[in-house]
């Protein structure tokens, strides 16, 4: 009896256990979301990639590839640089101004520095301004480091072709993100101090705090109320932020690896605010508002590099 059960267990384990592909998919798929999340700005549309990559990774000759990550990297930019250019065209109908699907991150997102700046709101706004390939090139080999040759099979290019793309990219992501690094410790001082400001009614607080040239994004989507154009300068986006309605709620919390701040409106999440900072002022307001993009907001995405 004691032989049979033992048998029996062996000869059930094995079918628990997933096949290779699978098990490779598995162990890849925070960092393939991310690469598909960079390059989208949509953690919706990731998925989507994820999902083509899954059942073309799952007709894959194991046997002939010779490093699985690579390739798997490889087919998720093919697949997010189709998405991408399907996507562009849907922006250009969006109604007022497009922001990324902002993601409550797991603390480890901030731990890492250089991922956290490469997927804070106001990077992926500013990759917004790269044309795809340059896009796919800059993230593949600023954020996750790979050599040309890699890139250059992602992206059908040849490597010297690749290299002057990630010139150029580098040269245009320079000169439009933030000028100095911004600490979490100063972003999380600005964000209790803007939240302090805003539940107070402090316009001279906000004043202090916030740059001249002061851009405000708000993203409703057509689906609920917000500016349909950026909102610039000072006066203008403390006129927006009087008319917050003093009945809602403001918590902090961490956002694509920085701290933001969630409005509540009862226990319904009505609006994500997400900030960049230059030179010690805030210079960029992010406020998402369009209910599809808040979907993921109950819980934590898992990014990885």
């Amino acid at each position: 009896m004691t032989e049979h059960s033992a048998h029996t267990d062996d000869t059930t384990e094995p079918s628990a256990d997933p096949d290779p592909a699978t098990e490779t998919f598995v162990a890849h798929r925070n960092l393939l979301f991310t690469v598909a999340y960079e390059m989208l700005g949509s953690a919706a549309d990731a998925e989507d990639v994820l999902q083509e990559t899954w059942l073309r990774w799952a007709g894959v000759d194991l046997g002939a590839v010779r490093d699985r990550r690579a390739y798997l990297v490889r087919i998720t930019t093919r697949q997010a640089l189709s998405r991408l250019r399907t996507l562009r065209r849907r922006k250009e109908s969006y109604v007022g101004p497009w922001l990324p699907e902002p993601l409550l991150t797991a603390p480890d997102v901030a731990e890492d520095v250089e991922l956290a700046d490469n997927v804070s709101m106001a990077m992926l706004l500013v990759l917004e301004t790269l044309a795809p390939t340059e896009r796919a090139v800059f993230v593949l080999r600023e954020v996750f480091g790979l050599g040309y040759d890699e890139i250059a099979e992602a992206v059908d290019k040849n490597p010297a072709a690749v290299r002057q793309i990630a010139h150029r990219a580098r040269a245009h992501v320079a000169a439009r993100r933030p000028r100095e690094a911004v600490s979490p410790a100063q972003t999380r001082d600005a964000l209790a101090a803007f939240q302090r400001a805003v539940e107070t009614g402090d316009p001279r607080g906000l004043l202090d705090l916030i740059a001249p040239d002061v851009v405000l994004l708000t993203d409703g989507g057509g689906v609920v109320g917000a500016a349909l154009r950026p909102v610039v300068g000072a006066a203008s986006v403390l006129e927006v932020l009087s008319r917050i309605d003093p009945a809602v709620s403001l918590r902090p919390a961490q956002i694509n690896g920085h701290p933001a701040l969630l409005i509540h409106r009862g226990h319904e999440l009505d609006t994500v605010i997400a900030l960049r900072l230059d030179a010690g002022l805030i210079t960029g307001l992010y406020a998402v508002r369009n209910p599809e993009k808040l979907s993921r907001m109950g819980r934590e995405t898992v990014m990885s590099r």
